[in-house]
């Protein structure tokens, strides 16, 4: 049996979840979010527990078992408490602003970046002196959320060899040695 697909999911209180077909929707204060389920995986609500299973141990089941816990597991936590990513931003004269759901980067490149972000994300900027520039992100849905942190990463990756780019807090960048540690 799969040890993630068998766990089940506590449903914290101050949200709603409703079964209809194969369309789960969790409703909770940070906002409402649905995902459709394979129509052989069953869902099944009891006493403030979600509990996914699976017909039969084909491989296909096995896989989508897991899935989807983890995908209603995801939900029920993004609409009760929220996902939070905070970006730095490392470079000289790299710097972010953000003006509403605008986000305008300078990265080094002749021109400004600018990125709509949905209205399901909350963004923040934060530029203080003598530190790295700062974007944090919220959201309920973590997908999303992985999405857009991926988008504006792949405009500056971090580098191995000076450490530059857009990286995650907290995410150790190896580093390589130039070309004169070679001899």
């Amino acid at each position: 049996m799969s040890r993630i697909g068998k766990l089940p999911i506590e449903v914290p209180s101050g949200v709603a979840v409703t079964i209809k077909d194969d369309l789960v929707t969790v409703k909770g204060p940070k906002g409402e979010l649905s995902q459709r389920v394979n129509s052989d995986i069953k869902v099944s609500l009891e006493n403030g527990i979600l509990k996914v299973e699976r017909p039969t141990d084909a491989k296909e089941h096995r896989a989508l078992h897991g899935l989807y816990r983890a995908l209603i597991h995801n939900m029920v936590v993004g609409v009760s408490e929220g996902y939070k990513k905070q970006l730095v931003l490392v470079g000289v004269g790299y710097r972010v602003a953000n003006n509403g759901q605008i986000l305008d980067l300078s990265l080094g490149y002749t021109h400004n970046i600018y990125l709509q972000l949905p209205q399901e994300v909350k963004v923040e900027t934060k530029s203080e002196r003598n530190q790295s520039p700062m974007i944090i992100l919220e959201s309920a849905d973590k997908q999303l959320l992985g999405q857009i942190c991926a988008k504006i990463r792949s405009f500056r990756m971090p580098e191995p060899y000076k450490g530059k780019g857009i990286k995650f807090m907290g995410e150790e960048i190896r580093r390589k040695s130039g070309k004169s540690a070679a001899k």
